[in-house]
Parts: structure tokens; sequence; C-alpha cells
């Protein structure tokens, strides 16, 4: 039987712990540049998204913004326009982060976005592309959340 060396059991815990830690935690050898992407996603959806200050928000996007979402425009006016859609028809949305993810130069969240408070809203998987920082792509992938589901698992 083989014994496991001190190193062997550090290496083993850190692991351990960096696949249980909760969510905004940088991944195992994240640089310091992937958590400032990170936290940079974070500030600009909880500008934007929840408090509905799109100037405010905009502070963390780069000098170009290409948007994926095929129903929304690219650029700072784009930006703008939703958020004002989203300040007039539905003032009370959240978006409740549940994960993020940092690769390189992408931020990925899995939120819970609910336009109306009182519904299960949708689920929600945003792509962000940063350059030197700033936010310059932003692709989504929105499924809302059903009634029931054939498993028990749930969404999030």
């Amino acid at each position: 039987m083989q014994r496991m060396t001190l190193a062997t059991i550090a290496t083993a815990a850190t692991l351990f712990l960096a696949a249980c830690a909760p969510m905004g935690a940088g991944k195992q050898g994240a640089t310091a540049q992937q958590e400032a992407n990170r936290q940079a996603v974070l500030a600009f959806y909880e500008k934007g998204l929840n408090q509905k200050d799109a100037d405010a928000a905009l502070q963390y996007v780069g000098s170009r913004y290409v948007q994926h979402n095929p129903t929304a425009a690219d650029g700072p006016e784009g930006f703008r326009k939703f958020i004002a859609f989203l300040r007039e028809k539905f003032p009370k949305s959240r978006s409740d982060i549940k994960r993020s993810f940092v690769d390189g130069d992408y931020v990925i969240l899995h939120v819970n976005a609910v336009r109306e408070p009182g519904t299960r809203g949708s689920a929600i998987v945003d792509i962000f592309k940063l350059e030197n920082g700033k936010i310059v792509e932003h692709w989504d992938v929105v499924q809302p959340v059903p009634e029931t589901a054939a498993n028990n698992n749930g969404m999030f």
C-alpha cells in the first residue's frame, strides 16, 4: 500500500476546497486579472440589471460593446435602452446570481432573473468577454423556470 505524502494530502485538500467554494470564489489558479474581470462583471450586473443604473454599469464596458442577444442593440445606447425598458416595464425585477465562473477573458454567470416578484422567473446563462478589464461582448441563453419538472434537481 502506497503512503500519501503531506504534499499529496495538501493538494487533495486544496482541490476539495476549491470544488466546494461558494459563488464568486476564484477558481483554482485564477489570476488577479481573472478575478478583477469577475468583479467587474458582478458590479456591472448589480448596477445595471438590479439597480437599473445604466450609466453606473457602463463604467465597466469597453470602447465597444458587441451584443449577441438578437433583441438588444450593440453599444452603450443599446444597453441604455434595455435598462430603460426594465425600469419602465419591470421596475421591481431582480437578478440573483447563483454562480460565476472565469475562464481567461470570459466571465460566465448562472442567474435567476425574476421580472415580477412572486413569479418563478428565468434561468439565464450570461457570458461576457473582457479586454483590458472592460466588458466588450455579451451572449445569453434564457430558459423560463417551469412550474413542474421531470426531476427534483432544480435549475439552480
